[in-house]
This record gives C-alpha cells, structure tokens and sequence, in this order.
C-alpha cells in the first residue's frame, strides 16, 4: 500500500545533498489490539529520538513525492490534534532518492522562514489534486512565492549547507529507525509502524504506542 524502497542509497544521496537543486494503553488484563511483529515492530536499542523534547515523541517519516503521505496528511493532522499532553509531534522529510532531496530541503525552508503550517497540506493538495508541476527547487521556490515568502529567502534557506547537514541527520535516523517507505511513523525512538491495511489504523496504532508509552511512565 505504502511506497517501499528496497535500499535508501545513501551513497547516492551523500552525492546529491552537494547539489543545491538536487514520500488507549491498555490495561494489563486486556488483550493488545496490535502486535509486535505486524502491526508496528519494537526497534533494537538503544532508543533514537529526533529530540529531547516531551515526554514522548512521535515523527511521521515523510515526502511531498509521496501520494500515500498526500492521503494521510489531513489524518495526521487530526491525529496530532488528538495526542495527549507531554507528547509531541514532528514531521521528518525522507530524502530517499534524488528526486526526494529537494522536497527535504523544501520543508526545512518553510521550516525555518515558519510557514509550514499554512503550506504543508497546501503543498500535497497543489502537487496531487491540482497538479501544479511541483519536483524541482525552483518549481518548489514559486509555490511558495504564491504563499507569499520571498523566491530568493526559500532558494538560499534551502540549498543551505545547514539543511543539507539537517537531511544527512535525518538519513541517519532513518537508516536507525529502519524506514524503508512512507508514511512511517516512529514513537518515542522505540517502535516502528508496521504492517497496516488502512491509513486509519496507521493513526490508531501511533496512538495505541502512545498511550502506552505514557501509561510506562518512562
């Protein structure tokens, strides 16, 4: 259902990110509703957090060139509306391929110039639904034109070496985490989604984790 990739390319991307232009806890009586090993897997330790901050993390691994993350960005962003106090939520760019880079770089853009939330389900929308030519930095840099930052703030923001070295970080928390498609969501470092049927049951079963890992204390 998700898109898959049989190997990140690290080396290939190390290359690329050079280029500027270069997808309720329960109870200890009730049965789980999810297992280790299908729906989500428990990831070797130590834990890898994207950051220190809340008692518990949850990260959606995504991409602008993933139809699938597309579909699931309005859940997502229900889901988070939904997630309790002391937990926060991140969103993580995959620069999976080539193609993919810009789109990361694109994100840490409107990150830093603070737009994200008024362009992140607008850019799913422009690119799938609408099907503005959105792949490359430029095509990228005159979306956000029209969301109204400067062409030129996005261009060098975005083929920053503090970017590239943010998308190398990530690629290393991917590769920990053990990604290999999207949308993946990770809690707390600790466990991975897994095999889900149904965008829907991708948000339950981040939820599920996270309720239990609050329910832990840890």
């Amino acid at each position: 259902m998700f898109k898959r990739f049989a190997s990140l390319r690290v080396l290939s991307l190390a290359f690329g990110l050079l280029l500027a232009s270069a997808c309720t806890a329960t109870g200890s009586n009730d049965a789980a509703p999810y297992t280790n090993g299908n729906e989500y897997v428990t990831l070797p330790a130590p834990a890898h957090r994207a950051s220190n901050e809340g008692k518990v993390e949850v990260v959606e691994v995504f991409s602008y060139g993933c139809i699938h993350c597309a579909h699931f960005a309005p859940i997502a962003e229900q889901m988070r509306k939904q997630l309790p106090p002391g937990v926060t939520f991140r969103l993580l760019p995959a620069a999976f391929n080539d193609q993919w880079v810009p789109f990361a770089r694109a994100f840490y853009a409107a990150q830093k110039l603070g737009v994200v939330d008024q362009t992140h389900l607008a850019l799913f929308k422009a690119k799938f639904e609408d099907h503005y030519p959105i792949s490359t930095l430029d095509e990228l840099a005159d979306f956000y034109a029209m969301h109204g930052v400067k062409r030129e703030d996005f261009l060098r923001i975005a083929a920053s070496d503090e970017v590239t070295q943010q998308i190398r970080k990530d690629m290393a928390l991917v590769q920990a985490w053990q990604v290999d498609g999207t949308p993946t969501i990770i809690v707390n470092g600790k466990y991975r989604t897994a095999n889900v049927t149904t965008l829907d049951e991708l948000s339950a079963v981040t939820q599920w984790l996270v309720k239990r890992e609050l329910a832990t204390g840890k």
